[in-house]
Order: structure tokens, then sequence, then C-alpha cells
């Protein structure tokens, strides 16, 4: 077994697990810690956009091209056992885990009265619930390593998990009820993690991508303007993304959780979050439907949220 020492303010040997390293968005990620000196753990099968076709050389091949230490792991993430194998595996190998990617994502797009309920099962399972099987299995080796530090002259800060979302989790778009429900479920799984790891000083954020991948490729514009979207996301390279999960993985960004951040080129997003921000109250009487009626109509229809997807909401020029 071989244990790493970190540096003091450095991420250089410190250890990531990202999953869906394979391609796209997660290679751009894994590239760009490697290139800081991290110890990465490409977690990828492999497998085409909607699951299928598995290939394990894509994680091996993007392993052996990393610059630092990096070794691939195969197996589908989509399993309680096979998170629980990746995280001793890490530990075997490295002797601690300091840094959690969540890219893994599928694609099975269909109508809400169309789609089927398989593609349902399968999109929520890879890319909801492989995510809490991975901060499963490894939280608790994050609360260790903070209790192991605990008085000492350099306390723990270096627990780090990243959930790689999507505007669609939080806006909607036609055809992907599946893709959107996970991604939006991933931010309340985001929300959780950061408040329960605080006390352990483990930060855990949620950023949405806007750039070149599978999911952009396979994008079917529903109106002109969501094919305009499509133009200008493809123009738009990962590593932007991957530049700003790095800082979020730095001692700079160890007071910063909870958050969702967008990142399209070279401009980041920080978006608000569900809150009341109007009050209606009868306190004489419960309300009759009438009284209702008014009252919404004066003090709620002019903040109501706009009906629109991710795509027509973010469809201007990226900044690249």
């Amino acid at each position: 077994r071989r244990v790493i020492q970190m540096p003091d303010n450095q991420i250089e040997s410190r250890v990531a697990i990202i999953t869906g390293a394979g391609r796209g968005i997660g290679k751009a990620i894994a590239r760009s810690l490697s290139a800081q000196g991290v110890c990465v753990i490409v977690a990828d099968n492999g497998g085409n956009i909607g699951g299928y076709d598995e290939n394990h050389k894509t994680a091996e091949e993007v392993a052996n091209d990393l610059p630092g230490p990096a070794q691939a792991f195969t197996k589908n993430i989509a399993s309680q056992e096979a998170a629980e194998e990746l995280a001793a595996i890490t530990i075997s190998q490295y002797g601690s885990i300091d840094i959690v990617i969540n890219c893994a994502a599928i694609l099975r797009d269909g109508l809400v009265f169309k789609g089927k309920t398989d593609d349902w099962d399968k999109v929520i399972t890879n890319n909801l619930s492989s995510a809490f099987y991975i901060i499963r299995a490894i939280t608790p080796i994050l609360r260790q390593q903070f209790k192991d530090k605990e008085g000492s002259s350099s306390p723990y800060n270096s627990g780090r998990i990243i959930n790689i979302g999507s505007t669609a989790g939080l806006y909607g778009n036609f055809g992907q009820a599946n893709y959107s429900s996970a991604k939006a479920g991933l931010f309340g799984l985001t929300r959780v993690t950061a408040l329960e790891m605080a006390r352990s000083n483990v930060t855990c954020n949620y950023v949405a991508p806007f750039a070149r991948s599978r999911v952009t490729e396979l994008i079917k514009p529903a109106n002109k303007e969501q094919g305009e979207y499509k133009e200008r996301a493809l123009k738009v390279s990962p590593e932007h993304v991957a530049n700003f999960v790095t800082y979020l993985c730095t001692p700079l960004a160890s007071d910063i959780t909870g958050q969702i951040f967008g990142v399209r080129g070279k401009e980041i997003f920080l978006f608000n979050q569900p809150r009341p921000i109007e009050t209606i109250v009868n306190t004489d009487n419960t309300w009759t439907i009438d009284e209702l009626a008014i009252a919404v109509d004066k003090n709620f229809k002019k903040k109501f949220t706009k009906l629109e997807t991710d795509l027509e909401a973010f469809n201007t020029e990226p900044i690249i």
C-alpha cells in the first residue's frame, strides 16, 4: 500500500475518483486534475450514450494517457457493490480519497406520454443513484480522514465532492423527463451532502456544463432556437468546465459548498436556488376559491417562472 503525503495548500498528490471520465467533460476534468499532480481513478465502463456496448479499453486508454498517476476502473458504477469496490481499490492503491467527481451520465430520451419505463429506470439509476452509491461509499472515508487530523496543526480541508449536473435539471427540456429528473435529484443530493459533510470540512457543489459532449451532440432541436443553441454548444470546449472544477478542488474554494454553478466557455454562472419570493396570508378565515384566485392573480402571477427549456434560456452566443 502506497500512502501519499499531501503538500500543504496544494492539490498535488491528492486522490480523485472521476466517474464518466472516459470521454468528453469527464475526460477533460481528469486531464486537468492530472496536470496538477492529482492521482486519478478513471471510472468508466465505456458504454455509449444510451448505456449500451461497454468497452473497457476506453477508461484504460484515458488512464494510460494522463500525465500523472492514474488507473482505470471499468465496472459499471451504477450499483452499491461496484461503488464500494471502487472505494476499497482506491484506498488500497493510494491510501486516501480526497476528490469525487460524479460525471457519468446516459441519455434515453422520450416524451412523458411515450417514454419507456425501462429507460426511466436505467437513466435514474445511472445518472442519480450511482452518484448516491459513490457518495455513500466514500463519505465515511472522508469523515475519518477529517477525524484523523482533528487537533493537528494542519486540519483536514481536502474533501471535495462535485456533481456534474445540467440546466435540464433546473429548467427542464422536451423529451428528457428521465434525464431532467435525475439531474434535478442530483441537485437535492448535492444540498444534503453539503449540509451533512460540512462538519468534516468536505464541500459538495453542483456544476452545470455548457460544452461539447455526447449529450449536446445528440440534442434533437424542437425549433430554430434550440438548433442555434446546439450549434453554439458544440463550439464550446469542455476544458473550461474542467478548469472551474479544478479550482473548486483547491484550498482557495474550501469555503464554497452547496452551490449551483454553470460554466459556458469563459462565462461562469452562479444560479439562485428555490426559495419563497412572495407570500399570501389570510389570517381571518380559510381561503375561499375566489379569494385565492384574486390573491394569486394580484401577488403571484407577475413572478411566475417562465415556461421555457434550458436550450431557450441560454440561446445566446457563448464567450469562447
